[in-house]
């Protein structure tokens, strides 16, 4: 099986999932990322966000494909945690500037 290979801020944001602070270094200050219907915007309102999605779900993350679509990444990831449906395949739709993340749409 042949590794993914993701972008640096991509990449940085996977390996980081449980690690808000190291998280919140992936995103430009103005950032947004929506995710089940609520959207975040601000890199404290990302990193508070990802600090207590972990620590109720305690989810991890899988990439498994990657695309780049409209200027978008697009990575599918197995996602496996303390949640009705788990495991799940989500896509992961961000958009990159100037090496960090400036928006990121998590949809199933």
């Amino acid at each position: 099986m042949n590794a993914l290979t993701l972008p640096e801020p991509i990449a940085a944001y996977f390996a980081a999932e449980h690690m808000p602070e190291a998280l919140a270094r992936c995103f430009t200050a103005q950032a947004v990322m929506k995710d089940d219907g609520h959207t975040y915007t601000g890199v404290n309102a990302i990193k508070a966000f990802m600090a207590e999605a972990s620590a109720k779900y305690s989810a991890t993350s899988v990439p498994f494909a990657s695309k780049l679509e409209d200027g978008f990444h697009v990575v599918r990831a197995k996602v496996t945690g303390n949640f009705p449906g788990s495991p799940i395949d989500l896509s992961y739709r961000f958009r990159l500037e100037r090496g960090l993340i400036a928006s990121l749409k998590i949809t199933a």
